[in-house]
């Protein structure tokens, strides 16, 4: 509430005065005060007009419509009457001589009441002038009384009388009261006839305690109301609501009371709204409020909630007490008087004036201010005082204009304050105004002026400053406009919406609704506009495209409608009425074309008028002149959607996607991480046509397959087949379908039902688009028809779809019919289609269908036609024509159908074909069981039993041999057949055991059938028993049984009990054996090479290492150096793979060995030098061949005289002249010796040298310790020489060192290994580049 001025009159101080407010209108306020002048002031302060009386005024009233102010006075017999309209005073004498006290209007008609102080009654018309004197109506003063709308008039006065009168003064009722009445209402009391709306209840205040209630029509029950003494005098009352009394006390107290039947005199409501007292109470219906004063402070109450307190207002200068309160009918003006002389008057309830262009709002503040602000651009809001209290406000880029009636005051927004610019009168009283940045468009009874605002802002043509709309000639009435920055548009009542172009100053545009526009709102550009018609009903108006569509669930309450003015949310609009905000969105570019959908509603606060919609946030006016920002519930995702829950966070995905505010949509998917959100977010896309965005929603989502079809269709700028695609897409194909068609290539239509396996469509479409593929769809359909059992449609569709140019299609086709007709029953016709048909696969599956049908013969001919020979001897078998059978069988490998065909056969005693259809069929037994039984062949079932171990077969073989007596045969074919017991007790009753124990050695025996076979033969054979039980796992028994065996069996037995000691893995049992081997049971030691064996049985490598090298020795003694050289390789190869140390005697003796080994080698390939080399090296270790000292020697003697080694040569030859050697010389090379010792030749070739592959010291070929690293060097197998660096090889068998090159020239002439004897070629050796691991630099290794 806001205080808007105080009259404060010199000559009023002092004394209580009394003040009335015009009615209706509410534009004057009548005070009058001690000192004999009534003043009227107008609603804004300002003085206007002054009535003297000749004494002080005793009451003064206005008329109903507010035209006439009646005033009386002391000391004066004259009524005073003031014309508001003429600002004239008039007189009239009241006829009768008495001093007036009580003066009133009637409600309706033009009656005033006058009564004086002898209880004299005047009733005057105004609208007659006539008079109507009452004398004697009361005996004593008249104080108040009240008229009805039904012109009744009640009076009460000093005399405790109530009188009703009619408008002719006839009394009607009378009634006497306990006290002096005063403050009398007419109202209308609530009873149990709701028929009875007419005021029929006087109230009235009996001697300030009681009210008093009496119904006319119920004269003699009246009511009486006493109320409690704490509360005091009444003050005042007033009725309200659906009869209601708030009655004020003058201990501060107010107290509501009903008149309802039921509840008459309750108090529904009590307050202590005042500390000390209350002076006055007021109630206005129009704003639903209450007012009391007292204690220097005005209290409003809300009358729905009376608990709530409105406002408060503190008068803290009026230090003498508070008077009346008043409001104005329309309820904007509240006025209190003080006890003090002032009157203050508040603003309660200002007009709701206010409008906006772009982000620029105007509102009125209060009665004479008007504020413009830019909440969105921040600008600070600029108020303006105007001149007059206007009835419209409109704001543009640049200007502010208000006005009231036919006047509008222009304001020009400077830099630094606002300047009034002009006034504009116009022919008629504007209805409502616009303006934009140079022009203003004024609407006055049907028409529309547009002007320009600032006349010097263009040097324009005379006829571009103004311009009246419609033109004379056009029969209609503009019932809305709007101005846009380019366009003037206004609606009619003939239901035309024009289009005026400012720039070209011409209309472009026009549409013709069926009845008339009342109200338009077009968006900042004009592009979009929506229109409510005079049926209620809202659309939106797209005049680029000339199309409307209708608002869906538009209620006929709206009051106006909003555009968004965020630039990003283009298509976003509100519809208002006094409750709600629906928010509605017009889509453009959806696959579904343009449509209005409602995005939501959002509850108004009361009284509040929507100005500017931006992103969400809705700036409303309010009663007091204030704004409030409401943002709407359908943009709830604005607020942090980080704090919400999943649910929420669905509702605001869904907001965003109709909004399509798809950024925010994404922060959303994002928060919730959930597949199905981001699967609507996508949809949501592809519906709205934002293919660029549905690609990055589909790429987070990783839907590679949407991704990639999407960018294919991403740059297509026909609308209609980009939306076609994103329907296909959404799985909306019949939308797909139509907006293919109506696209530039309507074959996608059909592209789309073809690959959907839509035929029928498809073929639809394809007559309409392209009949060449009638015949390829005829066939596409005539497969699936007959994939779901529609035989007949499928028979036609692919005779449509044969073409005659086309062959692999036809075939196809043919194929089709061919089946179809079977399966329709047309046997003969599918059958030779068939037959004629190149398809074997065709001929099968007709097959398969006629046996089905058990149309064998027909399906037996085309099984074989089509080479399924299979097949069709099955089906041949099924009608028993075994002669076709046996012409089938060569080409059937069915072992089934040879099965039958040999059954018949054997049935018909025909058994050597019998025999070779079981055959066929793999069937075995039959074949033993007919070559046994029937074709007396036994040597063939032997044979078939022995390749297919047979054990039903074996069983009738052993049956067989045993009906002949050829019982060793017998045992074979029972242990065959795992009858072993059989067979034992067979071998043991005909002494076969023998026999039995190497059948049984040859198949899967257990223990205990060794175990029974050894304990029978430990009886007499012990080599035999030892077996056994070494099977059954008896070391202990087979060891005891192979040392008993005889001398003749003892080299068998020793290995077997070598076997035996080293499976057993038991000290006792290999002490024995040792003990047995070194001669301690019968003192003949046996061979070293079976303590090696055992050695290497027992995994026991050194010792077995010390052993090899003993018989190696051995051999070497007895000349078999090959045995000695593969004895210590053997042993070496084992020993390397147990990675066990090499003993060095061992890697000497075999490197000899070998040497010796390579001579015969180098020899044979007459390579002379690399033999003299070898035996050189062997004549030096002479001592290790004892056996062939001299051959050796001579050997030596030769091949170094060959080779052309004179002094080695003389050097072995004086060796042979030793006496002990001499005489053993071979004859014939004797003399050759002697010559040579005679007449020694020392001269010799110096040994070519290498480098070392350690340290790369140069020593002799031969040579293969290092004189400087000391290391072994390892040794070539092929040339017996030191191993080279860069010319490494391996045996990939032995895995022995040899030099690459020499190696490969060896393989050439020899196919083994020398070292391994493995066979060996030269593609399989592989030069080594680094030989680092071969080098090992123990000795030995």
């Amino acid at each position: 509430m806001k205080r808007i001025f105080t009259l404060i009159e010199k000559t009023w101080l002092g004394s209580p005065i009394q003040f009335t407010w015009q009615k209706a209108s509410g534009n004057y306020l009548a005070v009058t005060g001690a000192d004999h002048t009534v003043k009227i002031f107008d609603r804004h302060g300002q003085k206007r007009s002054e009535i003297n009386l000749p004494g002080n005024c005793v009451v003064m009233d206005w008329d109903k419509d507010g035209d006439i102010l009646a005033v009386i006075a002391e000391k004066s017999t004259c009524i005073y009457l003031w014309d508001a309209n003429t600002n004239k005073t008039s007189q009239l004498d009241n006829g009768m001589r008495d001093q007036m006290s009580f003066l009133l209007w009637s409600k309706v008609g033009s009656f005033l009441a006058v009564g004086t102080v002898k209880g004299n009654l005047l009733i005057y018309n105004h609208q007659t002038s006539r008079k109507i004197p009452v004398i004697g109506k009361h005996t004593k003063r008249i104080t108040c009384g009240c008229w009805n709308t039904e012109n009744l008039l009640a009076l009460g006065g000093e005399d405790r009388v109530i009188t009703v009168s009619n408008q002719e003064g006839d009394t009607i009722r009378q009634i006497q009261v306990r006290a002096e009445p005063s403050d009398m209402q007419f109202s209308t009391m609530k009873t149990d006839d709701q028929t009875s709306a007419a005021e029929n209840t006087i109230s009235v205040v009996i001697g300030k305690k009681a009210l008093f209630l009496f119904n006319l029509n119920e004269p003699d029950n009246p009511k009486d109301m006493e109320f409690q003494q704490r509360y005091g005098n009444i003050v005042c009352y007033s009725w309200y609501g659906d009869g209601y009394i708030m009655i004020g006390f003058s201990r501060g107290v107010f107290v509501v009371i009903s008149t309802h039947k039921q509840e008459i005199g309750l108090e529904i409501f009590q307050a202590h709204g005042h500390k000390d007292n209350l002076t006055s109470i007021a109630i206005s219906q129009t704003l639903n409020k209450a007012a009391s004063c007292g204690d220097n402070c005005i209290k409003i109450h809300d009358l729905s909630e009376l608990r709530d307190m409105y406002a408060i207002v503190n008068l803290d200068d009026e230090n003498k007490g508070l008077g009346t309160l008043s409001w104005t009918d329309d309820g904007q003006l509240l006025a209190l008087s003080t006890q003090r002389g002032s009157l203050h008057v508040f603003l309660t309830k200002l007009p709701v004036l206010g409008d906006s262009c772009c982000t620029r709002i105007a509102y009125l503040t209060s009665l004479l201010e008007v504020t413009v602000a830019n909440l969105v651009e921040e600008e600070p809001p600029i108020t303006i005082s105007v001149d007059v209290e206007p009835t419209f406000v409109a704001v543009g880029l640049y200007h502010l204009a208000v006005g009231m009636n036919n006047r509008a005051w222009f304001y020009v927004f400077g830099e630094n304050a606002v300047k009034k610019l002009k006034d504009v009168e116009y022919l008629g009283t504007v209805a409502s105004i616009c303006l934009h940045s140079e022009y203003a468009a004024a609407l006055f009874e049907g028409k529309v002026q547009l002007h320009l605002i600032e006349s010097e802002i263009m040097d324009a043509q005379e006829e571009r400053e103004t311009r009246l709309f419609p033109a004379v000639d056009e029969k209609c009435r503009i019932l809305c406009h709007a101005l846009t920055c380019e366009f003037l548009i206004y609606g009619t009542d003939t239901g035309v919406i024009q289009y005026f172009y400012i720039e070209d100053w011409q209309f472009v545009n026009d549409y013709r609704h069926p009845v008339g526009v009342k109200k338009i709102f077009p968006d900042s550009n004009g592009t979009r506009l929506v229109f409510i018609d005079e049926k209620s009903d809202g659309f939106v108006y797209c005049p680029v495209k000339d199309t409307i569509y209708e608002i869906p669930d538009f209620l006929p309450t709206i009051k106006g409608i909003l555009w968004e003015n965020w630039l990003l949310d283009k298509g976003v609009f509100v519809a208002y009425d006094d409750d709600k905000v629906y928010t509605y969105v017009f889509h453009q570019d959806t696959i579904q074309g343009s449509k209005v959908i409602c995005a939501g509603g959002t509850k108004l606060p009361f009284a509040h008028k929507p100005l500017l919609l931006y992103n969400g946030e809705l700036t409303c006016q309010t009663q007091s002149g204030k704004i409030n920002n409401i943002y709407l519930s359908t943009h709830s995702f604005l607020n942090n959607p980080k704090d919400a829950g999943p649910e929420e966070l669905q509702q605001m995905l869904a907001q965003t996607l109709m909004l399509k505010r798809f950024t925010d949509a994404w922060d959303i998917c994002r928060a919730l991480n959930n597949p199905d959100a981001w699967g609507e977010l996508a949809q949501g896309c592809l519906h709205h046509m934002e293919v660029d965005f549905a690609i990055r929603v589909y790429r987070a989502i990783r839907n590679v397959g949407m991704v990639m079809s999407l960018e294919q269709i991403k740059g297509i700028e026909d609308h209609h087949l980009l939306a076609g695609h994103l329907a296909m897409f959404s799985n909306d194909f019949n939308l797909a379908q139509d907006l293919y068609l109506a696209s530039s290539y309507p074959v996608a239509a059909l592209e789309m039902r073809r690959d959907l396996q839509h035929w029928d469509s498809a073929l639809w479409l394809a007559k309409r688009l392209a009949p060449d593929q009638i015949p390829l769809i005829s066939k596409e359909y005539a497969i699936q028809l007959e994939f779901t059992g529609d035989y007949a449609n499928a028979l036609a569709h692919y005779e449509k779809g044969i073409t005659g140019d086309n062959k692999e299609h036809d075939e196809l086709c043919l194929a089709g019919v061919a089946q179809m007709s079977i399966r329709m029953g047309d046997i003969r016709r599918g059958v030779n289609q068939a037959l004629k048909h190149p398809s074997r696969v065709l001929k099968r599956d007709c097959g398969a269908i006629l046996e089905n049908m058990k149309q064998f013969s027909e399906a037996a001919q085309l099984y074989e036609k089509g080479l399924f020979y299979d097949k069709a001897a099955s089906v041949y078998i099924r009608c028993k024509n075994w002669t076709k059978v046996g012409e089938l069988l060569p080409h059937v490998s069915s072992p089934k159908i040879h099965l039958q065909y040999a059954k018949a056969k054997e049935a018909d005693g025909r058994y050597k074909e019998a025999v070779v259809a079981y055959e066929n069929a793999k069937q075995w037994n039959s074949v033993i069981r007919i070559y046994l039984d029937h074709l007396n062949n036994p040597e063939k079932a032997v044979s078939i039993v022995r390749e297919t171990q047979s054990l039903d077969g074996a069983k009738m073989v052993a049956r067989f041999f045993l009906q002949l007596g050829d019982y060793g045969s017998a045992i074979q074919f029972l242990v065959m057949s795992k009858c072993n017991n059989e067979a034992f007790t067979l071998a043991q009753q005909h002494n076969k055991m023998e026999i039995y124990a190497d059948i049984i050695g040859s198949e899967d025996t257990s223990n205990e059938d060794y175990q029974s076979i050894a304990l029978y033969e430990g009886e007499k054979r012990h080599f035999q028993a030892g077996k056994f039980f070494l099977l059954c796992g008896q070391y202990s028994r087979a060891l005891k049984h192979f040392l008993k065996c005889p001398s003749s069996e003892d080299n068998m037995a020793i290995e077997m009990a070598i076997e035996t000691v080293g499976q057993a893995k038991d000290e006792l049992l290999t002490s024995q054996l040792i003990d047995h081997l070194m001669g301690e049971n019968d003192g003949i030691p046996k061979d070293a090479k079976y303590l090696f064996r055992l050695y290497m049985a027992l995994k026991q490598y050194r010792e077995a290492a010390r052993t090899a090298i003993i018989i190696a020795r051995e051999e070497q003694s007895a000349g078999n150096y090959r045995n000695a050289h593969d004895v210590l390789f053997s042993m070496y190869a084992e020993l390397k793979s147990q990675k066990i140390k090499i003993p060095s005697e061992m890697a000497t003796n075999l490197l000899i060995l070998h040497s010796y080994i390579l001579v015969k080698i180098h020899v044979k390939n007459g390579d002379h030098m690399k033999g003299a080399r070898m035996l050189i090296r062997v004549a030096n270790n002479i001592s290790k061949f004892p056996s062939h000292i001299v051959p050796i020697l001579t050997s030596t003697v030769i091949e170094c005289h060959r080779a052309g080694l004179k002094n080695s040569a003389f050097s072995f030859a004086a060796m042979l002249m030793r006496p002990e050697y001499r005489n053993k010389i071979d004859a014939k090379y004797k003399k050759k010796i002697e010559a040579m010792v005679r007449r020694p030749n020392t001269s010799e070739m110096e040994e070519a040298t290498t480098p070392c592959p350690f340290c790369q010291f140069l020593l002799p070929e031969c040579e293969l310790l290092c004189p400087g690293c000391k290391n072994n060097i390892p040794y070539c197998i092929a040339t017996g020489r030191h191993m080279l660096k860069d010319d490494w090889t391996m045996c990939p068998h032995c895995d022995f060192p040899a030099l690459y090159s020499e190696f490969k020239s060896l393989l050439n002439t020899e196919s083994t290994c020398p070292m391994c004897s493995e066979r060996l070629n030269s593609t399989q050796l592989k030069k080594m580049l680094d030989c680092t691991q071969y080098l090992r630099t123990e000795t030995g290794e």
